[in-house]
Formats: structure tokens, C-alpha cells, sequence
């Protein structure tokens, strides 16, 4: 039998849309906040001839600046004042998770609940600052490195640039967590969802382009297209696919009745991290690859000029460490939002079991065991959907848009949002259920 859940589900329409008034709310208010952000990705930050600085991005675009610009949502080839965009905060992210794993006093923060939940984040924001300030400033020399992009270079220009800079993220992070809060929720992935979604009239474009010239032949836009269609395919069938463990409950007793024991599925996610490993593996090569492509610019040493070329989009050293960063952020994120341990003890507590495995510590090891083999799974899925559309991309010349890192973000994100809308709808068509038998009793009465 369908659960109540899922019964819900198949009731949901437009006239249910319609009633949701808090949940249209919700949807205004997040096209609002996206909106602002695509302004900020307008505005210029002070000091910065535009004609100058386009002809630079012009050279490199096709290398590491394509990408960070497509996570920027086009900022960066504005030098706007939204170019860090969320990379600094996302990278704070993974470092304070990861020191929470290695730290006991944030170990213990973490089981405070929520306000341990909240002095965490604040520790994130204060970090998410640093690299902040010291990202902008890297930024701010490798420009003053171009010649003619700086009007007046100099300390000022600097302080200016770095102000700019840390001010235009920390205001991403706080409309982040506002959409997060009073929107649809994943503030932090629809911003970066909607910085990509901005930029698929240029990609389209500057391949209809590539084509008309000839520097493209039109077998090669055909494949394209049909590629980004497989891709998507593909990740929509991993996205939704699981891993259902069959659980048992025994018969019980009420009174003189003897109920039948029930049986119901635990389902494991085949993909349980997400698009998180990915967008954490993307930050961490981005933030040095951007830095060291903008100071190589000018007259710079050898082994920063060597380091650009090496963490250049398509180059092996960067896929094979792309590769290695996208394996370790879905197991170390699946060990994060997955607890075995703590799924078989609210079993045991309910009275169910996995036939042929002991309640308990041996069911713990059991779903560690199967979640660990879906994980490895999950983990390839990610870094072939990543890296074989990275490779025909960087070889073709082509947007950054067309990868499979952008292709799975939109579709990933996608997915997460329309889920958030459809718990909305379920919650308040439910409530609305509630209320109704709540009248009825009352009218019997």
C-alpha cells in the first residue's frame, strides 16, 4: 500500500498551488533575491578600465577564467563586484567540516544541536572573510600585473578591490541563507544555479558562432547537443535511482487483536551527497587556478606561470586531481548526512529488522557495508559525468556551459527544488486535511 505521503502526492494540482499562499510567497521572494544577485553581477568594482580588461578575459576565457566565470554567473569577465561570487564561503564550508571531524571542541559544538549548528556557522563566516580578503587581493595585484586594466594602481586600488570584493560575497552568503530560510530553501545551490542558467544564451551563441566560421564543424555541434542530452539523462536516472533494504516489523499484540507484522523499505540513496562533491571539488581548483592565471598575466616567475598551465581546464593534472577531489567529498559528505549506526538504533526502537541481520550493531555494519558499495557507484557516476564532457569541452573550445559540471548542477538543483516545492504542497494539503476532520468531529459533536 502507497503511503500517506505518497497518496498526497498523486492529489497534488494546480488548484493546490493555488491555495499555497505561503508557498507562493516563498517562490516570489527567491526570484526577487535571484534577481538582485544578477544585478550585482553588473556592476563593476572601481578602478577598472572595462576595454582593457575584456581583451584579457578574451585570451583566456577558454581555459580556467571560462569556468570560474560560468560560476560566477559572468562576473568575472565584468570584473563585477559579485566575481568571487560564493567560491571563498563554500571552500570555508569544507574546511570547517572537515576540522569538525578532527576538532572535539567543534565535535562537540556539533551535538549541541542548534546553537551549536549556529556558532559553527559563525566560525564558517569569519573564515568564509579570510579567504575572502585574500583571494580579493591576489585579484587586485594579478590585475595590476595586466597592463592598462588598472587606471591608478596602487595601495588604494588594492584596499578598494578587496573591500569590494569581500563586501560582494559576504552579502551573497547572507541572501543565501535568506532564500534558504524564507524562500524555497538550497539558497546557496540556486545562486549558483541561477549564475549558470545566466550564461546559456552566451554559450549558445558563441557555438552558433564557432560553427558559422568554421572553427566548428556542425558534426561537432550535433554531437554536442546530443551529448548534453545523455548527459542530463544520465544524471536524472542516478539522481532518482536507490537502494531499497527490506525491513520487517513483527506481529504485536493490542489487546485481544494480533496484528500482522508489517513490511516497509529503507531506501538508500545511490547518489546520498549530491552535487556537493562536485561543486566542493570545483571551489578548491578554481580559487588557486583563477589566482595564479591572473598574476601569470604580467611579468611573473616561472613556477607561477607553470602552475597556471598545469591547473588549466582540460590538463591532466587538473582532472586527475578533479577526479580524486570529487571521490573524497561523496564518501567524507555521505559520512556526514548518513548515520548508520544511528538509522539502525531508531529501528531497533521501532521493533524493526533486516531479515537475516541481527538488530543492533550488525545491522549498523550491514547498511555501512551496502551504503559504502553504492557510494563507490555514486562517486564514478559523478566523475564521469564531470570529467568525459570536461575533456571533449576543453578540446573543442567551447563554453564552459556545455560541461558536465554545469549540466549536472542545473539538473541536480533542479530536481532538489522541485522536491522542496512538492514538500510544501504535501505539508499543506495535509494541513488542510487536518482541518477538515477537525471540523467534521466538531459537526458530529
Amino acid at each position: 500500500m502507497a503511503s500517506a505521503a505518497e497518496q498526497l502526492a498523486r492529489n497534488l494540482n494546480f488548484s493546490t498551488f493555488a491555495k499555497a499562499k505561503d508557498l507562493q510567497q516563498r517562490i516570489w521572494f527567491t526570484l526577487g533575491a535571484l534577481l538582485v544577485y544578477r544585478l550585482g553581477t553588473y556592476i563593476p568594482i572601481p578602478g577598472i578600465d572595462g576595454d582593457a580588461f575584456a581583451a584579457t578575459f578574451d585570451r583566456a576565457q577558454s581555459g580556467i577564467f571560462g569556468m570560474f566565470n560560468m560560476f560566477a554567473g559572468g562576473a568575472v569577465e565584468r570584473m563585477a563586484i559579485f566575481a568571487l561570487n560564493l567560491i571563498p564561503y563554500i571552500t570555508a564550508s569544507i574546511v570547517i567540516q572537515v576540522m569538525t571531524t578532527a576538532s572535539p571542541t567543534l565535535e562537540a559544538l556539533k551535538k549541541e544541536g542548534e546553537q551549536g549548528r549556529r556558532k559553527i556557522n559563525q566560525y564558517t563566516r569569519y573564515l568564509a572573510v579570510v579567504f575572502c580578503a585574500l583571494q580579493a587581493y591576489g585579484i587586485a595585484v594579478g590585475l595590476e600585473a595586466s597592463e592598462g586594466v588598472v587606471s591608478n594602481p596602487g595601495w588604494f586600488f588594492r584596499i578598494s578591490t578587496v573591500v569590494t570584493l569581500v563586501g560582494g560575497t559576504m552579502f551573497l552568503m547572507w541572501l543565501g541563507e535568506q532564500v534558504t530560510s524564507r524562500g524555497v530553501g538550497n539558497g546557496i545551490s540556486l545562486i549558483i544555479f541561477a549564475g549558470i542558467v545566466a550564461t546559456l544564451p552566451a554559450a549558445i551563441a558563441q557555438t552558433l558562432e564557432l560553427s558559422r566560421t568554421g572553427a566548428l564543424p556542425t558534426i561537432g555541434v550535433v554531437g554536442l547537443l546530443v551529448l548534453a542530452v545523455v548527459v542530463i539523462a544520465v544524471i536524472v536516472f542516478f539522481e532518482r535511482a536507490q537502494r531499497k533494504l527490506l525491513v520487517q516489523y513483527p506481529k504485536r499484540q493490542v489487546g485481544n487483536k494480533m496484528f500482522q507484522g508489517d513490511t516497509s523499505h529503507l531506501p538508500l540513496k545511490l547518489n546520498t551527497a549530491g552535487v556537493i562533491p562536485v561543486i566542493f571539488a570545483s571551489s578548491l581548483l578554481l580559487l588557486p587556478a583563477t589566482m595564479a592565471s591572473f598574476a601569470a598575466q604580467g611579468d611573473a616567475p616561472g613556477w607561477l606561470t607553470t602552475t597556471a598551465a598545469v591547473l588549466g581546464r582540460g590538463q591532466p593534472v587538473y582532472l586527475a586531481i578533479f577526479a580524486s577531489l570529487i571521490f573524497f567529498f561523496a564518501f567524507y559528505y555521505t559520512s556526514i548526512v548518513f548515520n548508520p549506526t544511528e538509522t539502525a538504533d531508531n529501528l531497533k526502537k521501532s521493533g524493526g529488522f533486516i531479515p537475516g541481520i541481527r538488530p543492533g550493531e550488525r545491522t549498523a555494519q550491514h547498511i555501512d557495508y551496502v551504503l559504502t558499495r553504492i557510494t563507490i557507484v555514486g562517486a564514478i557516476y559523478l566523475t564521469l559525468v564531470a570529467l568525459i564532457p570536461e575533456v571533449l569541452v576543453s578540446q573543442l573550445n567551447v563554453s564552459a556551459f556545455l560541461g558536465g559540471t554545469s549540466l549536472l548542477i542545473m539538473v541536480t538543483v533542479t530536481l532538489d527544488t522541485i522536491s522542496q516545492v512538492q514538500s510544501h504542497l504535501i505539508a499543506q494539503q495535509y494541513e488542510g486535511l487536518v482541518k477538515k476532520s477537525r471540523l467534521g468531529g466538531r459537526r458530529k459533536k
